[in-house]
């Protein structure tokens, strides 16, 4: 695909209905105005890339527009919270008929993402979660190291340990700034602006002189991080239909913790061989670099109300007519409080309004503090207990990856199926969204059953070391599900209040996952082994009934709420 920049005429998009993707420019357009604006073509109209009706092929897209309809809103530009890039299915409103230099998706069905070759997009999904596994691979890659960094600087564990709660920490900030502009000025443009002092703050934590310096660039390096984090999530939302998003978003929820399993084996490797502590930052450095490159030239635009914007400069440009416009640069005039509201504001505001998310999130959140809790429970289980060195405590992390990958082919195989035959049978009404928590009337026991297991087979020499390595096989497992369930079930629930549903529960899940490793090793030291293990699965005990509840009530909840919707 091309690597122009955006703002362009056009960035990266697959243009020509018999052509690839690859490297070909979008189809000119005249210099006429355009018929009266309209979302997407006729039901009929099909995608010759991928065969899907673009009407028909994304329920969701096809109740938010007759909600924005219905609220007398413009069509053709999606709110800054709309998951699905502003390419509403629905009809336009009569402003927008009124207005024939108004850009819209209409005749221009090539620059949807919806309409690309189903293999371009499963192309630019990978790059999206390896982006991801590029960010939570930084935040655990110096816990087997640490040993090192201590010794060097002559700190106490205490502070060692901040090396990875201070870059999750900053996941805290960062979504609040790239998730509202990556609705302004698109996906692409966010990537490029943070990946360069991304890597330049990795290359600051290889040259630290001392440990305030390593902790300094370890939370810039974090706030950079939650770019992927947050924007790559809305990537996926902008490239998918209804049906396929659940595929798309269990290969997406494998990555927030397939990095933090992964990591610990490279570090523990190093520590082995007595490696200095900064080449971790170099490897880092090196993945990030390999990263950028393919963001420049191999990452397209996929938020459509951006195309636009960049689809009208186009036009602009080449009739010389400065009426041509697209409804996205339109907004945005209603002042700095107005916007601050709208944007930095409305995830906090949100959060209080609404039970259901408050409820997803922290559920969530205390299953991303455990992940990063195992990063200090594992070593004391695998290396205090049964005697391992640091990396083979580091490829145990591997039963967490597997069990997240079994937890993937579950999914796709059988959970999103049935999502899909529902989907299919009441086409084009929406389906509810607790239809996407059916994964979790399973997960929610097990999580629990998965941590009491953990500690009364981990703290005892004489059972087998493969008993503590399954458990955690079925904690990641369970640990997908989670992730997966929560974000279907928000986007579903708040459609184009999504974004901001979406930010706040990675802040909060953020806070959780720099908290928890800073208390592991004080817990497991006063309540031992098996009492650590037991409290947390105490804890999550306590979150089992809420799958069932949001199944049996979630409707009549969503109805009390200022936010969700209730299309179904």
């Amino acid at each position: 695909m091309s690597a122009a920049l955006p703002g362009a005429p056009v960035l990266a998009a697959p243009a020509h209905d018999h052509a690839a993707p690859h490297g070909h420019p979008a189809p000119t357009l005249s210099s006429t105005p355009a018929e009266p604006a309209a979302e997407i073509a006729h039901p009929s109209s099909r995608s010759s890339h991928s065969g899907e009706t673009l009407t028909d092929c994304d329920a969701v897209d096809l109740e938010k527009a007759d909600k924005k309809s219905a609220d007398g809103k413009e069509a053709g530009g999606a709110s800054d919270e709309s998951q699905s890039g502003g390419a509403s299915k629905g009809p336009s409103s009569p402003k927008e008929e009124e207005d024939p230099f108004l850009v819209t998706i209409k005749g221009r069905e090539s620059l949807n993402p919806h309409t690309w070759a189903v293999w371009y997009r499963w192309a630019i999904t990978g790059l999206a979660g390896l982006l991801v596994l590029n960010a939570t691979f930084a935040s655990s890659a110096p816990s087997n190291l640490i040993a090192s960094i201590i010794t060097h600087f002559n700190v106490s564990q205490e502070v060692g340990i901040l090396l990875i709660s201070v870059f999750v920490a900053g996941y805290c900030l960062g979504p609040l700034l790239w998730g509202p502009l990556s609705e302004r000025y698109g996906r692409r443009l966010v990537f490029l602006i943070v990946w360069l002092p991304y890597i330049g703050f990795q290359v600051g934590c290889a040259l630290a002189p001392n440990i305030g310096a390593l902790i300094v660039f370890r939370f810039l390096g974090g706030c950079f991080a939650a770019a992927p984090l947050t924007v790559s999530g809305g990537a996926i939302a902008d490239l998918w239909d209804a049906d396929r998003r659940g595929d798309a978003l269990a290969v997406f929820a494998l990555m927030p913790f397939a990095g933090p399993a992964l990591a610990p084996i490279i570090s523990g490797a190093m520590q082995v061989r007595g490696v200095d502590w900064y080449w971790i930052f170099w490897t880092l450095t090196l993945f990030a670099g390999a990263c950028g490159l393919l963001i420049v030239f191999f990452l397209p635009e996929t938020y459509v109300p951006y195309i636009l914007v960049c689809e009208a400069k186009r036009l602009r440009k080449e009739t010389g007519d400065d009426r041509w416009h697209a409804a996205l640069e339109k907004k945005n005039n209603d002042g700095i409080s107005g916007t601050l509201k709208r944007t930095v504001l409305k995830p906090f505001i949100m959060l209080f309004e609404e039970p259901m998310l408050l409820v997803i999130t922290l559920y969530m959140s205390l299953v991303y503090g455990v992940v990063y809790l195992l990063f200090e429970a594992i070593p004391i289980v695998f290396e205090g207990r049964h005697g391992l060195n640091p990396l083979q405590s580091g490829l145990v992390f591997l039963a967490l990856l597997t069990g997240g990958v079994l937890g993937v082919v579950g999914y796709v195989g059988f959970f999103n199926r049935q999502y899909m035959k529902i989907h299919r049978a009441i086409k084009p009404r929406m389906v509810p969204p607790e239809e996407r928590l059916k994964p979790l009337l399973y997960a929610a026991p097990l999580f629990a059953v998965s941590f009491f297991w953990f500690g009364w087979t981990g703290a005892y020499r004489s059972i087998s070391i493969w008993s503590p390595i399954l458990s955690i096989v079925l904690l990641g497992a369970c640990v997908l599900y989670v992730f997966l369930t929560g974000f279907n079930y928000l986007i579903d629930c708040y459609l184009w209040g999504a974004a901001s549903a979406l930010s706040i529960n990675t802040v909060v899940r953020s806070s959780f996952g720099a908290g928890f490793p800073l208390f592991t090793t004080a817990m497991y030291n006063r309540l031992g082994i098996q009492g650590a293990c037991s409290l947390l699965g105490g804890l999550a005990i306590l979150f089992v009934p809420i799958p069932f509840l949001l199944i049996k009530y979630g409707k009549k909840i969503r109805g009390l709420s200022k936010n969700a919707v209730v299309l179904d």
